[in-house]
């Protein structure tokens, strides 16, 4: 069997627009033959999603998801072409995965671009410290430990990136790639524009016990 590789899966995603582990899985299904896996994408219905990105999804609904007993609650904003298939059951019950997936993974940015460079800067700065603090990388050239570094953003981008992060109902897949199916199955472009997400107590300063040991500390 030919050696799939990370960058003939790149390809073809860049080819096609459909998700990674379905790129990998045509590849591996036609022994490495990127026109046989364009040919088996397409006839299920995901080479053609790349199709739709130019399309304008101004159409949608804001959905809601509250867990915990009322200590986490989300809403997004998810959009598709159409209001009949905002209506569909398909595109409502989606955005409601997507809002208990939101509550649950903790994103912080719905894609790589909302990313600050700033903050990027500071992962990459970390993560070259910490590569170059391990003795196990000492003898390794910059070219590893470069690629340790950048092994580690893409980590960075799984756990803070809502479409990089693994689908909490099947982790198999990314939320990117679960939108880039439905996208196939609806015929129309489904985005998820933004999104917020509340726990309660989140920010505020909690006095309780450390107030009253700072007391005690003053009166001893």
């Amino acid at each position: 069997m030919a050696e799939i590789t990370a960058a003939a899966v790149k390809q073809l995603r860049e080819k096609t627009g459909a998700g990674m582990m379905e790129c990998k899985n045509a590849l591996v299904e036609a022994a490495g033959n990127e026109d046989k896996a364009v040919d088996i994408l397409r006839e299920r219905g995901l080479a053609s999603a790349k199709k739709r990105e130019g399309r304008i999804a101004a159409e949608g609904i804001v959905g809601s998801y509250i867990h915990m007993g009322g200590k986490v609650g989300v809403l997004v904003e998810m959009n598709c072409e159409t209001d009949f298939v905002a209506r569909g059951d398909e595109f409502q019950s989606l955005v409601k995965d997507i809002a208990m997936h939101i509550a649950a993974a903790e994103p912080r940015f719905v894609s790589r671009d909302e990313v600050p460079a700033g903050v990027l800067d500071k992962e990459r700065e970390i993560a070259r410290a910490q590569a170059k603090n391990d003795p196990k990388n000492a003898s390794k050239p910059d070219q590893v430990i470069d690629k340790i570094v950048d092994g580690r953003v893409n980590k960075y981008y799984e756990e803070t990136v809502l479409v990089d992060q693994p689908f909490v109902k099947d982790p198999a897949k990314t939320v990117g790639e679960l939108i880039t199916e439905k996208t196939a199955k609806t015929g129309e472009r489904i985005t998820i524009r933004r999104f917020t997400r509340y726990k309660m107590g989140e920010g505020l300063e909690r006095r309780g016990d450390d107030f009253s040991n700072e007391v005690a500390s003053l009166l001893s």
